[in-house]
């Protein structure tokens, strides 16, 4: 049996493969506030990658940073009961302004919160109520419309069973906000957002979704239609990857977002929610590494390429590590997708097999071995992320110069075709009652099962009770559409939903 860097294996136990994953690629650790995580350089450099590319799509379809209050007062809450009660069992919240120091019998010094708030204030758990208090402040008139706006920012949600860029208490991400003069328009953006989505999983973190609509029980609270993208990972579960909410007048009646509209009458607007997390480094990690770490996709890694100095002798050891900052020199006058290169020469004197299995388990896409005899032949040993860790081939350096972006490509593009067929053969379409049973089995290996459904919100909460499986999304596309017979209560259907287990 072959060593592996990480144990136990995915097959051994996938949660603690990846909880040993994260840590061995030095992406995160817990902090002292339980719940919470210390995202590390590595793992930060990702998430800027994801935030930069990401921002650069919302740009592209009119969207404008802006950033809102953490701390909402409960009153706001409160005016949207529905969306309050989603919530509220994960809330922060802030009740005294101050500290005082008060001495104890025993002789320590404790703080004591004093100064209590005349209204409380939670940690913004999500920001529907704060950003709609400052859209009515914004709306005047119909021609103040749409106002398309995102932030970047944190939440809290008190999280009683973390798991690293999962689920924490407190974690990062980004919230668009829109408000619309039409019904039509606020959908438009809604399904806008959620091909963003779509196109940049699988284009930048290449990783396949089912895009689809949440049924009424899986909606975001207080939402007319909640759209989501739903990624199958190693184990075979769903991780919702991102969502897109038509919000319709409830949050702008809630927040008195009224306009003066074209036929010189008070309208309410409609709006929008939309967002995605550092649960996107989770799912990546999921879809994609192996037992011997992380497998980065280029478009993303915080370095695409590690240069790995060869120096058996201390007196070649100046002379290798000026041909590799030479080199990497190079590479980074060229680009990839839009963007230079991102290339790091690792100089740590450090034995070069641990230089190598650390790369390897953070997952960098391609590392490039020099040494002296490398110089005198011109040319770099290549390994590739996506291949073996003792894969290796020899490329004169010219040659690898002119084809290193083709190279970087082909591994995204493995990457997507290696996912996607994981899912394909795990993503099945059942009929009967008895298969959804057997497929959802204990000692089943599981996944994406396609069923006619027709049955009620009861029904559906009862199926996740007993069988801890739920329906991620009523998908889209034709392929997915056509009469049948909902497999649990024998009712006519005319769309197939995608169950699973999921995270």
């Amino acid at each position: 049996m072959s060593q592996t860097a990480i144990t136990p294996t995915r097959e051994q136990d996938f949660p603690e493969w990846y909880q040993q994953v994260v840590r061995a690629a030095d992406l995160a650790e817990n902090s002292e506030v339980r719940g919470c995580m210390v995202i590390k350089p590595w793992g930060y450099g990702l998430w800027e990658n994801i935030q930069r590319q990401l921002d650069a799509k919302f740009k592209e379809t009119g969207h404008v940073n802006a950033y809102f209050p953490l701390l909402i007062p409960l009153s706001y809450l409160e005016k949207e009961a529905e969306h309050a009660e989603g919530f509220a069992t994960e809330c922060a919240v802030v009740t005294h302004h101050r500290l005082e120091a008060q001495k104890q019998p025993d002789g320590t010094t404790k703080m004591i919160p004093t100064g209590e708030l005349a209204e409380p204030f939670v940690i913004r758990p999500t920001s529907e109520t704060i950003i709609g208090a400052a859209f009515a402040r914004w709306v005047e008139s119909y021609r103040d419309l749409p106002l398309l706006i995102n932030q970047w920012a944190n939440v809290m949600r008190w999280e009683m069973r973390p798991r690293l860029f999962l689920r924490t208490a407190e974690f990062l991400w980004q919230e668009g906000h829109t408000a619309h003069e039409t019904a039509e328009e606020a959908m438009v953006e809604t399904r806008l957002m959620h091909k963003v989505y779509a196109d940049f999983l699988r284009n930048h973190l290449a990783i396949p979704v089912i895009a689809g609509e949440k049924t009424e029980n899986e909606r975001f609270p207080g939402a007319v239609n909640t759209f989501t993208v739903e990624a199958m990972v190693q184990d075979r579960k769903a991780i919702q990857a991102g969502t897109s909410h038509y919000l319709g007048q409830n949050f702008a009646k809630a927040a008195n977002i009224q306009f003066l509209g074209r036929d010189n009458t008070r309208q309410l607007a409609h709006t929008t929610s939309w967002g995605v997390s550092t649960r996107l480094i989770g799912t990546l990690i999921m879809a994609h590494g192996d037992d011997d770490g992380v497998i980065l996709p280029p478009r993303v890694a915080p370095s695409q390429i590690v240069i790995l100095p060869v120096t058996p002798k201390p007196d070649t050891r100046q002379e290798v590590i000026d041909a590799c900052e030479a080199l990497a020199q190079t590479l980074r006058a060229q680009t990839f997708h839009g963007e230079p290169l991102r290339v790091h020469v690792d100089k740590r004197d450090i034995p070069g097999g641990q230089k190598n299995w650390e790369w390897i388990k953070k997952g960098v896409p391609m590392r490039l071995e020099m040494g002296p005899r490398d110089i005198t032949s011109r040319s770099v040993a290549v390994c590739r992320r996506d291949q073996g860790p003792k894969a290796k081939e020899f490329i004169p350096k010219e040659e690898f110069l002119q084809t290193v972006t083709e190279r970087l490509q082909e591994i995204q593009d493995a990457l997507l075709a290696r996912a996607t067929e994981f899912r394909d053969q795990n993503f099945k379409k059942l009929d009967s009652l008895d298969e959804f049973k057997a497929f959802f089995d204990e000692t089943a290996p599981g996944g994406f099962a396609l069923m006619h459904w027709a049955g009620s919100n009861e029904e559906e909460g009862r199926i996740a009770r007993e069988m801890k499986v739920t329906i991620r999304c009523i998908p889209m596309g034709d392929e997915f559409a056509g009469e049948g017979k909902c497999f649990l209560t024998g009712r006519p259907s005319i769309r197939r939903a995608v169950f699973a287990r999921a995270y």
